[in-house]
This record gives C-alpha cells, structure tokens and sequence, in this order.
C-alpha cells in the first residue's frame, strides 16, 4: 500500500507516471483514493473549482456511407446500398443551423463516414459555403480518420488536407475515430479505417497548424484493460508534442462501448460497463492526463448519476446538450438533456454550470 500512496503523492504533484506506475494504479489504488486525488488535481487546474461547463452544439451527420466496416456502428450503411445512402444538402444544414441557433448554440458539430467519392473539393465547398451564409458559426468538423480518408481519396497529404481545410473555415477537430488505440484492436472492431497511428499523425499536424482538437477513447469492448492506460499515455504523450503556441487537445472524452444491434454484439461481444469503472477511468484520465486541462463527462454512454459522481472524480465538464446525435444513439445510448436539464443535473452535483465554447472560454445565455 505505501507504494500506492507514493504513486498517489506523485499524481497530486502532477508528476508523468510511467507505464509500470499508471498500471499499478489503475489495478490496485481504491477507487475512493483514485476519485479524491483526481478531485484534488482537477481543483488545482481548472480556472474554477466551483463550475461544471457545458455547451450547446449539433452534430450533424454529413453522409451515412462509410467504407470503414465498424462493428460497433449501426448508423453507417455501404456506398453501394443506394436506398439507404444520403448525403446532407445544404437546405437542410440551413434548417437545422437555424434552429440550433434558436435554441443557443454557437457550433456546429459536422462529422460523416468515409465516402469513397467525396474528396477534398466537397468539403472545401460545403465549409465556405456555410461559413459564408453564418459566418460567426464555429466548425468542429470531421475527426482524424476523415481527414487521413479525404488525403487518400484526393491525393494529397493529410497535412495538405488539413491546411485547406482551416482555409475554408475548420476551427476545431473532433477527437472521434479513436477508439483504443492499438493495431490489434482497430484491425477487430474497424478493419478499414485508418490507422491508430494515423491518428496519432494527423492530431499532431492539427496542433502544429494551432487546430484545437479534442481527443476520446471508446472502451470496454474487445480491448485489454491496460490497453486503456496505454491510450491514455499515447494521448499524454501526443499533447507532449504540441508546440508551445498551440493549444493541442482542449479535452479528453472516454465514453462506454454501447452494443446494441451492433456486429460486436451479434459477435457476441457483451457490454463491460459498471459504474466504479467508468470513474476509474475517469480519475485516471484526470492522473494520467497532467497536461490536459478538461475531463469530459460522456453522460449520453453513461447516464445522469453516474455522470455528476463523474464531476467528483476528475471530469470537470459535461459536454454538449447534443441537440441532435445519430451514431451513438442507434447503439443504444438513450439519455437526452435539455439546457434546464443540464444545468439542474450540474447544480445537483454540487457546481454552477457555466455555458462555454468549443475553446473552453464561458460564453453568457
């Protein structure tokens, strides 16, 4: 146990852990020391200890089709199922921007599959296009393994993908796609998408460009446990590398692998979710993650309560109200906030929600 509470000491003093140590962690440590040191991390790095943040953004899905083969997907369909296959038009991202402006949000949250017949000139297209009719709307957009797709489907490099990009109005990029990262994972639950060590490349081109990304970790399906740590150490040491002018990944967002109709599950795949878990993993994000300021709280995987115990170990934010979310939730995933909602669940928890930005900046209703 005294080696424990060295480990422990380390983590308050926001010391690196190696490998061996965040191991001896995440296996041994109570999970009541795990919160309370995660507790007292998050107190001493966020700009108040008092606020829970949260935001008001929508995801919309620029296309259905995908290539990628994700058993964990429902929401995708093959680029040859015509009947099912749509790709977004611009009269419809104007009614929904128009009624998510309604309702507050400042973002839009743009993400699709891996279409093999859209290239960079579509994107391109389709972000000036929305920038130049709501040019105050923020763009986080497509995620690591679309920009890697788009640089394949065009020929170009994913840094050249990823400058003209920010020229035609990307702000931010989602850390989607990046599941667990490690080969023998990705080739079982997506044996197309791109590599974990795309990934990795792409997220670093982004933050040398000074493109804020966020990064996540999908868990609790076919991975090792201490593939989890190893992802969290993976990201550690990625933001490691940002340059000093950028502000690399904003936050990190664990969420549960929900299983529902999906091809795991008819793998026979079954659900890993408890609650102790999941703020395991949460209170060692908040360790693992010493240069990482945000720790986001996937209520949408893992529900109202386990959400706010979340806000006492590590996790100081709650995310979007998602006013629109179409992958996630056709696993399974069921919870709905709205704006009351999420700030009484916040106050419950003990905090005083703070409406924010992409950026992490407060923003006033």
């Amino acid at each position: 146990m005294s080696n424990i509470n060295n480990l422990l000491e380390m983590a308050v003093e926001r010391e690196p852990l190696s490998r061996e140590q965040a191991y001896e962690l995440y296996d041994n440590a109570p999970l009541q020391a795990l919160c309370s040191v995660a507790d007292a991390i998050r107190r001493s790095v966020v700009e108040d200890p008092n606020v829970v943040t949260w935001q008001i953004d929508r995801n919309v899905n620029i296309t259905n089709v995908c290539k990628s083969g994700c058993k964990f997907c429902n929401f995708h369909c093959k680029p040859h199922e015509s009947e099912k296959a749509y790709i977004t038009t611009m009269a419809e991202y104007r009614q929904k921007i128009d009624e998510a402006l309604k309702l507050g949000a400042d973002q839009l949250l743009l993400q699709g599959g891996l279409h093999p017949r859209l290239g960079i000139d579509f994107y391109e297209t389709l972000f000036r296009q929305i920038k130049h009719e709501y040019p105050t709307l923020k763009l986080n957009a497509l995620g690591a393994p679309e920009v890697a797709h788009i640089a394949a489907v065009s020929k170009l490099t994913t840094m050249e993908v990823l400058t003209r990009l920010k020229a035609a109005g990307l702000d931010t990029l989602p850390g989607a796609g990046a599941e667990i990262l490690a080969a023998d994972v990705r080739k079982r639950i997506s044996p197309a998408k791109p590599s974990e060590r795309e990934w990795i490349v792409v997220m670093h081109e982004a933050h040398k460009l000074g493109i804020p990304t966020t990064a996540t970790m999908m868990y609790g399906h076919v991975e090792h446990p201490h593939q989890r740590i190893d992802h969290l150490i993976s990201i550690r040491d990625l933001q490691s590398l940002k340059p000093e002018t950028s502000r690399g990944f904003t936050a990190f967002i664990p969420w549960v692998f929900c299983p529902a109709g999906t091809e795991l599950e008819r793998e026979g795949i079954a659900p890993r979710f408890s609650a102790t878990e999941y703020l395991r993993i949460i209170a060692m994000s908040r360790i693992i993650l010493h240069n990482i300021r945000n720790i986001q709280a996937s209520w949408l995987t893992v529900g109202r309560e386990v959400a706010e115990m979340a806000l006492h170990s590590g996790a100081n934010d709650m995310g979007s109200i998602m006013i629109e979310e179409n992958v996630v939730s056709s696993a399974g995933a069921s919870t709905r906030f709205d704006k009351e909602a999420m700030k009484a669940t916040i106050r419950r928890a003990g905090f005083t929600p703070r409406l924010r930005d992409q950026l992490y900046n407060y923003r006033e209703e």
